[in-house]
């Protein structure tokens, strides 16, 4: 089945929303039941990585069939950069990404309250002591880790039904040694629609650091799309031989 653009681009922007809902959502959630400004301890740390990650297994299975379920202009980006994606999709597919982050960050002042806000809101921001050069560096490991990880899920010889799980281990494995330094944004639309909401209801943005965070997350995205492409590309002659090994599957299943 065919699905139009316009049921691919309202699913990008619900599967971004409910990423930035459950999974931002966590950080002032911890925030609030704990009344501490700060959420990462070892524990907490691992509460906020694993709501990241169960949601993005969740919509993965809902929506990836429809829209192939990117929620990540880094994924985007480095899916049409690898020719697996048609650039002239692309800027509805970010925009629907940042729209989707936007509900997503309204969502959670709308469960919340205001003490959300307060919380901060979830808004990635790194601190001097880290500074933008290691900041790019964490947003942009991040990120390839991530993009590398959804590349090899996709696949076409990976083991069929599993992507879903894969790539929200990914996600978990990712935030947890990124978030120390830089709160482990990794996806430039999570990145950008918090601090849009932020800063609509008066709260602190640093918005300084959104390039830092924006083009750490691409450039780290784009290099794993490329670098996953070139190690996985297979010779004719093997992929004439796959090819050939599973239609003859195919026919005895």
């Amino acid at each position: 089945m065919e699905y139009t653009l316009w049921q691919r681009l309202t699913v990008e922007v619900l599967g971004t929303a409910f990423l930035v809902l459950v999974g931002v959502g966590s950080v002032p959630a911890m925030i609030i039941v704990n009344g501490d400004a700060s959420p990462f301890t070892g524990a907490e740390l691992g509460i906020v990585s694993l709501s990241f990650g169960l949601v993005v297994v969740a919509t993965v299975y809902a929506f990836g069939h429809i829209s192939g379920n990117h929620i990540n202009p880094a994924v985007t980006l480095a899916l049409a950069a690898t020719g697996k994606f048609p650039w002239r999709e692309v800027p509805a597919y970010l925009a629907a990404q940042v729209v989707g982050a936007v509900l997503g960050a309204l969502a959670i002042i709308a469960v919340l309250g205001r003490a959300a806000s307060d919380a901060g809101l979830g808004v990635a921001a790194y601190t001097d002591e880290v500074g933008a050069g290691r900041a790019f560096v964490a947003e942009a490991i991040g990120t390839f880790v991530l993009v590398m990880g959804i590349f090899g899920a996709i696949h076409r010889r990976a083991p069929a039904g599993f992507a879903g799980l894969a790539i929200g281990f990914v996600v978990f494995a990712a935030i947890i040694p990124v978030a120390p330094a830089t709160g482990a944004s990794i996806n430039p639309a999570r990145t950008t629609g918090p601090m849009i909401v932020q800063s609509l209801w008066g709260g602190e943005v640093q918005w300084e650091q959104w390039p830092v965070y924006v083009l750490a997350e691409i450039a780290g995205g784009v290099a794993a799309g490329l670098l996953y492409t070139f190690v996985s590309t297979e010779s004719r002659l093997t992929a004439m031989q796959a090819e050939t090994e599973l239609t003859e599957r195919d026919r005895t299943a």
